[in-house]
């Protein structure tokens, strides 16, 4: 009889623009205290923010490394000059496992390992099994796209691992346009780098009030905080091999470990839910995305 591989937790990139000591501090604990098997780390949102944080990532790499966690440094999403093209190809070679969220990365790798990130428009079984043929070993889906469909195209490309986005703000858009910076009345090229004010990023209500997005530099997120309860025994069912947490100012560690306790049969659903919520999260729960409705609506999903 062939054991049931344990579902794996990573942690995603960083979406937001917070200070050096914040990321060596944040990855620090999740070195020494969280149940996390797998790290992704690097700016992925704003080629702007690369010069300040590229000291963190070698420092923080070791630190990950010597206490048993995979590392894998995740591309940016929207290069959207030389500077930052011309870095996308040197990362392309690095000899570490690396995390593709720009298409034009591709032919730089050169058929080498990736995984393929949530940034990328893949939809369907046939853009997965392209990717496939040229290196990508592991996919997070786009986080609208609804668990039946993954569950679809992970059976039919069996040869690359899923990892399902199970917590966090949803990242839903990028724009060459720089909405944080023109709210407090600035341009893109000269922000100021006004979105580290907001570490989660910044509220945006509709004009009677009402909660509705979040703004992150030029990115755009769900106000509610989404959360995949999912058990271990449907994951499997789905094909699904590990969840994706994302980081936020809320306790990662107390995220991670309740996720872990939660696919060790330890919490049931709604204590997970109940457990996430005493955590001070950048807003409501959601998870509706995963049966196909409206991304901000929470629901019931099947145990």
């Amino acid at each position: 009889m062939t054991a049931t591989k344990r579902i794996e937790l990573a942690l995603g990139p960083c979406f937001f623009n917070w200070s050096v000591d914040q990321f060596l501090d944040f990855y620090a604990r999740i070195a020494d205290e969280a149940e996390i098997d797998r790290v992704y780390l690097g700016e992925v949102i704003c080629g702007k923010r690369m010069p300040f944080t590229d000291t963190v990532w070698p420092q923080a790499i070791e630190r990950l490394e010597k206490s048993g966690k995979t590392v894998v440094l995740s591309t940016l999403a929207q290069p959207v000059n030389k500077r930052e093209r011309t870095i996308l190809k040197q990362q392309a070679n690095y000899d570490m496992p690396i995390e593709i969220n720009d298409m034009s990365l591709l032919p730089s790798r050169e058929a080498r390992p990736f995984t393929a990130g949530p940034f990328l428009n893949v939809y369907n079984e046939a853009s997965l099994a392209f990717l496939s043929k040229r290196g990508a070993i592991a996919w997070c889906p786009p986080v609208e796209l609804p668990l039946d469909s993954i569950q679809q195209i992970a059976a039919l490309v069996p040869e690359v691992e899923i990892e399902l986005f199970a917590f966090g703000r949803l990242p839903l858009a990028l724009s060459s346009r720089c909405y944080h910076a023109r709210a407090h009345g600035l341009s893109k090229d000269s922000c100021q780098f006004i979105c580290e004010r907001d570490p989660d990023g910044m509220d945006v209500a509709t004009l009677d009030g009402k909660r509705f997005l979040a703004a992150n530099g030029i990115q755009t997120l769900s106000d509610a905080c989404h959360v995949a309860a999912l058990t271990a025994d449907h994951l499997h069912t789905s094909g699904i091999q590990r969840l994706r947490l994302s980081p936020h100012m809320s306790d990662m560690v107390a995220v991670s470990n309740a996720f872990r306790e939660f696919l060790d049969g330890a919490l049931d659903a709604a204590e997970l839910d109940a457990q996430l919520e005493r955590l001070a999260l950048p807003g409501p729960l959601c998870n509706a995305y995963l049966k196909g409705e409206a991304g901000w609506k929470k629901t019931s999903l099947p145990a």
